[in-house]
């Protein structure tokens, strides 16, 4: 095999275990006393995680501070937590939650000590000013198994609405120290986020797999992601009590974060920021919903242009792991690809575009504002009525 350059950026200290989240007092309490803990709605803090924890950090002399994100974090939320928490001599930011949480945590840990907008630094709508720290300590504590936010440097901020965007504040030192990644509190998550989460972290592990960027390194990475959501996501969702599944996502969600920090993603992505920014339609649903008809658009056109291109072998690589089918020529691996994708998005009864008002007169508004850093490695270049294609299938 031929190993072809590649780097690796920076990555937390991340300690997998099912209980690993009792650590989190004791770690904490190596950057300082003062915690903020940045969370999502209300179930963690009404749950028996909150007094456990609570308890535990009073034990080690950490005092805290509490900050509830109840859906998806907006430059203007995180912008005014800096603001009312400036006076604040804050030691570590403890993010617990899904991505939601874990990226507004991530963001507020970047501007705590700077004190500046986030929108000074976010990509495509502000002056992109580079960020020069210096960040609060961050430790993430993912709940759910999706976005990998625990391992990436993105912070994802959103406006919704008519002039809505979907943007990444980016950079290294916005890193976790530390990724407390406990598959036991994946046991609380209904059957419709785990659908979500776990399609978006297949989508992630999938789009990597065949990036522009893609390399030996984070292949290795990505197939054993994708086994694990091969064996573990229909499990889970069918009985979130399974340990073996909870380990398996998590770990799947986990890799995935890893993953497309290092190599990027693909047209599934691009098209999930807009159709989030504009409509009200989760992440991971709007990513489950598309990328079975989004990998059947990037194989016909890969096919089309170039049909030698490594891309359609590892489609049909993965076509044999998820459907199980060892044995298949490409053509028919292709074909296997799509309708378990198809399937899974059936059986896990992941709502159309429709449902959350997309009609086909936005398509255009949609595609025009879909080729952000995701699209760029996309294993080929699509055509706006490629990319609509894919759009108006799911609508």
């Amino acid at each position: 095999m031929q190993i072809s350059d590649f780097s690796v950026a920076r990555l937390p200290r991340i300690e997998f275990a099912a209980g690993a989240v009792a650590k989190l007092p004791a770690i904490a309490r190596t950057y300082g006393s003062l915690a903020l803990l940045v969370t999502g709605g209300a179930s963690l803090k009404h749950g028996p995680l909150w007094s456990a924890l609570t308890a535990g950090l009073a034990e080690r002399g950490i005092s805290w501070l509490h900050l509830s994100v109840p859906g998806e974090p907006s430059p203007q939320m995180v912008d005014e937590a800096v603001r009312s928490l400036r006076g604040e001599t804050i030691d570590v930011v403890l993010g617990i939650g899904g991505g939601s949480a874990l990226d507004a945590a991530k963001a507020i840990a970047g501007l705590l000590r700077p004190g500046n907008s986030v929108m000074d630094h976010l990509e495509g709508v502000g002056p992109e000013l580079p960020y020069q720290g210096p960040a609060t300590p961050f430790i993430a504590v993912p709940t759910t198994a999706g976005t990998g936010s625990e391992a990436t440097k993105n912070a994802v901020l959103s406006v919704q609405g008519a002039e809505g965007f979907k943007k990444s504040f980016r950079d290294d030192k916005l890193v976790a120290e530390v990724a407390l990644v406990d598959p036991d509190l994946l046991a609380t998550c209904p059957p419709s986020v785990i659908a979500a989460n776990g399609m978006d972290a297949l989508t992630q592990l999938l789009e990597s797999y065949v990036s522009a960027r893609a390399a030996p390194f984070t292949d290795s990475l990505a197939w054993g992601g994708m086994k694990a959501a091969r064996d573990g996501l229909l499990a889970l969702h069918a009985d979130p009590g399974d340990a073996t599944a909870r380990a398996r996502m998590a770990y799947a969600a986990l890799v995935s974060g890893i993953t497309l920090a290092q190599v990027g993603l693909g047209s599934v992505h691009g098209l999930a920021a807009p159709l989030g920014a504009f409509f009200p339609i989760p992440h991971g649903v709007a990513c489950g919903t598309l990328v079975a008809t989004a990998t059947r658009v990037n194989i016909d056109a890969l096919r089309a242009r170039t049909p030698a291109h490594p891309a359609l072998e590892k489609y049909a690589q993965i076509g044999r792991l998820l459907s199980r089918r060892g044995d298949l020529d490409q053509a028919t691996a292709h074909a296997a690809l799509v309708d378990t994708l198809d399937g899974w998005t059936r059986a896990l009864a992941l709502p159309t575009l429709a449902h959350y008002g997309v009609t086909l007169a936005d398509i255009s508004r949609i595609v025009a504002n879909s080729r952000g850093s995701s699209m760029k490695t996309n294993p080929v270049h699509l055509a706006d009525h490629e990319i609509a294609s894919i759009v108006a299938a799911r609508i």
